[in-house]
């Protein structure tokens, strides 16, 4: 039987094709897993260093709380930008438009829907990271 015809049957015993998506990070799911598989093939003759091994779960720590850092500052990051955000309205603004050029207006709302807040200027919404200036409304009259 050709190699082609049983691939093509052993497909058929599964009613759905199944696909794996990779994983483009490490976590601590992989590093449990790599730890587990060593432990699994050592040689019995000669097992893994106890110390190797708290020396690998001490890094498994590690990571976990460095993932945790990493997520806590994003979210901190995130607060910050929706606080700048909400300060503008009511303000004066200058932005960079998508030709380069500069404008501006006065802020009245902002959006939190997107990952970037969005700033309503003269009924245009804005991306913060446009913003270039800052003045008080009633300061530039």
């Amino acid at each position: 039987m050709p190699v082609d015809a049983v691939a093509a049957g052993a497909a058929g015993l599964y009613s759905g094709a199944t696909t794996r998506t990779p994983s483009q990070s490490m976590d601590s799911e992989v590093f449990m897993n790599l730890l587990v598989t060593q432990l699994q093939n050592q040689d019995p003759s000669s097992p893994m260093d106890t110390n190797q091994m708290i020396a690998q779960t001490t890094q498994l720590a590690m990571m976990e709380k460095i993932t945790e850092m990493a997520t806590a500052s994003q979210e901190s990051f995130s607060l910050q930008m929706r606080s700048s955000a909400a300060a503008l309205v009511g303000q004066t603004v200058t932005y960079t438009m998508d030709d380069g050029t500069e404008a501006t207006g006065i802020a009245s709302s902002v959006s939190f829907k997107d990952a970037v807040p969005q700033v309503t200027i003269g009924g245009k919404s804005i991306v913060l990271d446009a913003v270039s200036g800052v003045t008080t409304a009633a300061s530039s009259s």
